[in-house]
């Protein structure tokens, strides 16, 4: 007994030392691929204690102090939100501990690379404590993460249109017939992917016998955000290219489509509703799955763009260093006593983690409303909606400014 019990003890002990390891190891190689894993556990531990926390809370007094008890949608909104808060503050102290980083000579680059075991701790400390805070509190973050979630999408647009100029330019200063001709391929690809997306939405979303008028408005209006892209890109006044307008026209095409499908499951011009009737535990995963790797995406590749807030002296070539550096030249550059500049903004990209940590929170609770289905369903409800057909509008608005505002301000760069 006496030897399995230091046999296991001594296992244990390996394990955590292994981990501990692991997780140093990413962190000195890559620390935004640790802070990643980070983040979508909170997602997870989140999406967790939406399905189960729901009782505990109920019999906590100074989060149950109702005179009449809510409904359990409250209470798993209200555990989504505290767990969110807890992420958001991490973040966002780090955020302001990295504030003007601009050397790896700093003090403070050791503490964003390093010091995983303790950062874990705090973390976890952090979303804890959120259990004992009032629910004025929780009430006032709910409606700030409204904001910040605006905020984020913004973010997100902002980064698919630096993405879809700077493909556009790439290829063409390559400046062969090879590389014209695969814009053009490209181009016509998106043009028909949207044509025949745009398709299927009439077919999904506008079910005949049924007054469908709003969501035919949608479907009209961006098929008529897809020719305006197209008509301004082609115009001789502007200097643009088919690419990025049919990249964005696509891009549009999807968000409409996931304004539309975010509609409550019992609307009778959701025509996807027959077979989202059923959610298994499979598919609610899935749905999970799918929006923790879309946040993280977008928070590193806006945590690294130089172009969306880097430090002044910081190399636009450092954000496209890769996640992890497998080669031995960058390991032994790396250990040269040399300062260096920052390859990107520690305390934006920060910054952006508490951002995605309201917009994923607005996510999870189908934007905190407690209606419906959004206790069971992801991302489903008539503020998800609008707030999909809003970020449209501010993706066609913010291309054709891009197009339009070298020609109005020829003096001024953009």
């Amino acid at each position: 007994m006496w030897a399995a019990s230091c046999l296991a003890s001594c296992c244990a002990a390996c394990a955590c030392e292994a981990c501990r390891t692991a997780v140093g190891s990413i962190g000195r190689r890559s620390a935004r691929i640790a802070y990643c894993g980070l983040f979508a556990l909170s997602l997870f531990a989140s999406w967790a204690l939406r399905e189960v926390a729901a009782p505990l809370l109920q019999s906590i007094p100074w989060i149950n102090h109702f005179h009449k008890t809510p409904d359990r949608e409250w209470f798993e909104t209200d555990a989504v939100l505290r767990v969110s808060l807890g992420n958001f503050l991490f973040f966002t102290i780090l955020a302001v501990i990295m504030a003007g980083i601009k050397d790896q000579k700093d003090p403070r680059d050791k503490i964003h690379h390093g010091g995983w075991m303790a950062k874990i701790f705090c973390w976890a400390v952090i979303v804890f404590l959120m259990f004992f805070v009032p629910n004025g509190v929780v009430s006032f973050y709910e409606s700030l993460s409204k904001f910040g979630s605006g905020l984020f999408l913004l973010v997100q647009v902002v980064l698919l249109l630096d993405f879809v100029h700077g493909w556009n330019e790439n290829w063409v200063a390559k400046d062969e017939q090879f590389w014209y001709m695969a814009l053009l391929v490209v181009s016509v690809v998106c043009y028909i992917a949207t044509l025949s997306f745009s398709g299927l939405l009439f077919h999904w979303f506008t079910p005949s016998g049924h007054d469908c008028g709003l969501n035919l408005f949608f479907i009209v209006f961006t098929l008529i955000l897809v020719f305006v892209f197209a008509i301004v890109a082609l115009h001789p006044k502007i200097n643009g290219s088919l690419l990025p307008a049919s990249v964005i026209a696509l891009y549009c095409t999807y968000l409409c489509y996931s304004g539309l499908s975010s509609e409550p499951r019992d609307y009778e011009c959701n025509g996807l509703h027959n077979h989202s009737k059923a959610v298994s535990t499979g598919s609610l995963t899935l749905g999970l799955l799918t929006t923790v790797l879309s946040v993280v995406y977008s928070a590193v590749r806006a945590g690294s763009s130089a172009t969306v807030l880097s430090p002044p002296d910081s190399p636009r070539a450092g954000a496209d260093k890769p996640l992890l550096p497998f080669s031995k030249a960058d390991e032994q550059e790396d250990k040269k006593d040399v300062p260096k500049p920052v390859t990107y903004s520690y305390s934006f990209f920060h910054l952006i983690f508490s951002l995605a940590s309201m917009y994923s929170a607005m996510l999870l609770t189908g934007w905190s409303t407690s209606v419906g289905e959004s206790g069971k369903l992801i991302d489903v409800g008539w503020p998800s909606v609008w707030v999909r057909i809003a970020t449209q509008w501010a993706t066609a608005g913010l291309y054709i400014w891009s197009l339009v505002a070298p020609v109005l301000f020829p003096d001024r760069e953009f």
